[in-house]
């Protein structure tokens, strides 16, 4: 929705004040796009899951017939833990980086509800046999 010229003189104003008070926070946030934050996770993510995996294998590599099995079992599980919650850390940002955020689930949310709408319009296949159904339950058919 547009603004109005009364709201968007404010926003000019506050805009200009920030400027004034701090103008390298200013720039700072006019040239920082949220996919450069989404992208900084999924590297992030990538790195994390590599160190999980390598943990993995150090906790493999550490198991040997004759020592303890607590501490690299120990080591593997962390490794295992530390991939998945890379793993989780890297699909969320890339679904956010896509624009799966909060905006696209209420735009999909939103097409459902119209869907179920159409849908009652016009029956389904279950709700056409189950009318046939009733019809012969009846005996109009």
């Amino acid at each position: 929705m547009p603004l109005s010229e009364h709201e968007q003189r404010m926003l000019d104003q506050i805009e200009q004040a920030l400027y004034a008070e701090d103008p390298k926070f200013a720039n700072t946030v006019r040239q920082t796009n949220p996919g450069v934050h989404y992208k900084r996770w999924i590297i992030k993510a990538v790195i994390g899951f590599v160190l999980g995996m390598a943990l993995l294998l150090l906790g493999l590599l550490l198991s040997s017939p004759d020592s303890s099995i607590a501490v690299p079992v120990t080591i593997s599980v962390l490794g295992f833990i530390f991939m998945l919650a890379s793993f989780l850390l890297g699909a969320n940002a890339w679904r956010k980086a896509a624009g799966g955020g909060a905006e696209a689930m209420l735009a999909e949310a939103e097409t459902e509800t119209k869907q179920k709408r159409r849908g009652a319009k016009r029956p389904g296949m279950m709700n056409r046999f189950e009318e046939r159904w009733r019809r012969r339950q009846e005996g109009e058919e």
